[in-house]
């Protein structure tokens, strides 16, 4: 079978690099999407162990798509019937970039209508109640060929379940993933997010460090679809609890000025399983001190969009610039959308990566050579005050 996994544009590398360790067989990249080629049980393994994919579809097939006329027979000379039942729902949606056919009205209205033609013959009926299991199809039509797709994910990937509650702008939990995978979190480093806010880069490490799921505690469209052996998706969470090192002892510490969106983040790590691996305290991130001790810090400061007046976000980046260069040599990654940050932080990232936060465009500044300010070690941190 051959599959899609989505993803946030800028992380195609590295979730190809995850459907690598999956085992499957890599076919094609392009912008915001990978295919492979994997067996039913790479399907339930993708949707719960990948962590920057967005969803998993199915691949049905793929034709030239110049006009309504070839999209339409295009859809109809696919085996729908093979997946989808004579009452089963199947709505339609999807994108057009690039082609001839650019109203995606009009190309939903074609695709339905074909499927509607080629399951009304292949089922022999002529009335499709649409009252069974829902089958979402979506169609991506890019440089006029038409890829058309069965989603399986349902609810998208990045939504965990662990974060019903989170600060006022958070961090999609795939882009989170992605931060700390760049950071590469191990036990003898610590990680710490001086901007944790709901904690979802410090849950995400943990997790990563934990080798645990992201996925396992959540159901999927495809548990559903008649066509599909019922017996992977216990064999896909089994996998993961055997891979899985719940008791391996990490530590990650999250502080942020908010002692209310400390309390979701400690709620989310709960959820998420991983409350005994994150310190979470309160403290200003421009009064932060070195613990003495190997570390890393990695955060997503706000970005003057939505949670604080560009000057203060500007003052704020100056100030933390000052901060974190008394942590040499520590290694350092900051998310923001602010084109002027290393200006205003004092320093030229020794890497700059494109990444997007939903639809904002951001960078990852990441910063890996010693600034040569380093001062002397000061005591472990945090202070007994802040300990909870």
């Amino acid at each position: 079978m051959e599959f899609v996994a989505t993803c946030l544009f800028g992380l195609e590398k590295q979730l190809g690099e995850e459907l690598d360790a999956l085992g499957v067989k890599r076919l094609d990249t392009m912008d915001g999407r990978v295919t492979f080629q994997g067996t039913e049980l790479d399907l339930a393994r993708a949707n719960m162990r990948l962590r920057l994919a967005e969803r998993i579809y199915i691949r049905l097939g793929a034709f030239d798509a110049r006009s309504f006329t070839e999209l339409f027979d295009g859809v109809r000379a696919l085996p729908l019937e093979d997946y989808i039942g004579p009452c089963d729902a199947f709505p339609v949606k999807g994108h057009a970039i690039k082609s001839m056919l650019f109203s995606v009205p009009d190309c939903q209205r074609i695709v339905k209508k074909a499927a509607v033609e080629r399951l009304r013959a292949a089922h022999g009926v002529t009335d499709l109640p649409e009252d069974g299991v829902k089958y979402q199809l979506e169609f991506f039509i890019f440089k006029d060929i038409a890829t058309i797709m069965l989603d399986t994910s349902g609810v998208a990937l990045h939504k965990r379940g662990y974060r019903p509650a989170a600060g006022a702008a958070p961090l999609r939990e795939t882009l989170a993933a992605a931060m700390a995978l760049t950071a590469r979190p191990r036990p003898d480093t610590l990680l710490w997010d001086p901007f944790c806010g709901s904690g979802t880069i410090l849950i995400e490490a943990a997790l990563i460090e934990k080798e645990i799921a992201p996925n396992t505690g959540r159901d999927f469209a495809a548990m559903e679809f008649d066509f599909l052996d019922s017996g992977i998706w216990r064999t896909a969470r089994e996998e993961c609890a055997d891979i899985a090192k719940r008791d391996e002892k990490i530590e990650l510490w999250g502080s942020d000025i908010d002692e209310k969106v400390l309390a979701y983040a400690r709620e989310n790590a709960a959820r998420a399983g991983v409350a005994d691996a994150i310190r979470f305290f309160r403290a200003d991130a421009r009064k932060i001190e070195k613990p003495d001790r190997r570390g890393t810090l990695i955060c997503n400061p706000p970005y003057g969009e939505r949670l604080m007046e560009l000057r203060e976000v500007e003052a704020l980046y100056r100030d933390i610039g000052r901060v974190f260069a008394t942590f040499s040599p520590w290694q350092m990654y900051v998310l923001t959308s602010h084109p002027q940050f290393e200006r205003l932080f004092g320093r030229r990232a020794d890497k700059k990566r494109r990444l997007y936060n939903g639809m904002i465009p951001c960078d990852l500044y990441q910063f890996f050579r010693p600034t040569g300010t380093e001062k002397k070690e000061k005591p472990s941190y945090p202070p007994k005050r802040y300990e909870k």
